[in-house]
């Protein structure tokens, strides 16, 4: 199983903090932030990872990563021309890497401590479909995915953005896919935003039942504002010194 981690994106919302750099380079406490998620997929126990930036800032990691030696990974690099062309888009970047493997997906700005090496040997013995991770929340929820589940804890939707969302639990920047993933991304039709949403992409797997969800019990998008990469610094920085991270 492959992993793929998206680094790419403007992150207007923060400058001028990454008006000379990548968001995805800025600290989280004791390290960069693109640390975090190459730890999680490297503790999943893969070992092979590709990172999509932008061309301005590829550069930026490969100093800063190399080839990925000092995370016990080898670690290759794509560039996301377009920018705004969605997650979808940065994904569909992987499909020589992948080479009809099933593959994780992490967004760069994602941190979060729950391992995933269980659920990678679960996903990589199935034959088919896709998981998706939810952390519960309380405010915001019309700013996510909004992942609705069943008794069973069955997935029922997945609506992006919603006036009125159905639960409390969001859609993380955590993804497991198989093979099939980039035929589904080439059907895909921009939304209205004018890119290929993830959740367009997730609901190829709800429609045919094949799309599990795991919920976690936290997790931080830390490059969405100056609020959450404050948060995401007190947080890890509390978890460090706990001994939690």
């Amino acid at each position: 199983m492959k992993g793929v981690i998206l680094a790419g994106g403007l992150a207007t919302r923060i400058r001028p903090l990454t008006l000379v750099t990548n968001k995805h380079l800025l600290p989280i406490y004791n390290k960069p932030m693109i640390y975090y998620p190459l730890e999680a997929l490297r503790d999943a126990g893969i070992k092979e990872v590709l990172l999509t930036s932008s061309p301005d800032h590829s550069g930026h990691f490969a100093n800063l990563l190399g080839a990925g030696e000092d995370f016990g990974l080898k670690l290759y690099y794509a560039v996301q021309k377009n920018p705004k062309g969605g997650i979808s888009d940065a994904i569909l970047l992987a499909e020589e890497f992948c080479k009809n493997e099933k593959v994780a997906v992490v967004l760069g700005d994602n941190i979060f401590k729950f391992n995933l090496k269980s659920i990678v040997e679960e996903f990589d013995k199935k034959e088919k479909g896709s998981v998706v991770f939810g952390v519960k929340m309380s405010s915001d929820l019309n700013q996510y995915g909004v992942i609705e589940l069943d008794n069973q804890e069955n997935v029922v939707s997945i609506v992006e953005k919603p006036e009125n969302p159905k639960s409390n639990i969001v859609q993380t920047g955590i993804y497991m896919y198989d093979s099939r993933v980039f035929d589904f991304i080439k059907q895909l039709e921009p939304s209205r935003r004018g890119e290929l949403e993830v959740t367009d992409l997730n609901n190829f797997y709800l429609k045919e039942g094949t799309l599990s969800c795991k919920v976690i019990d936290w997790w931080i998008d830390a490059g969405t504002s100056f609020d959450e990469l404050l948060r995401a610094n007190n947080l890890v920085a509390e978890k460090v010194k706990q001994g939690e991270l």
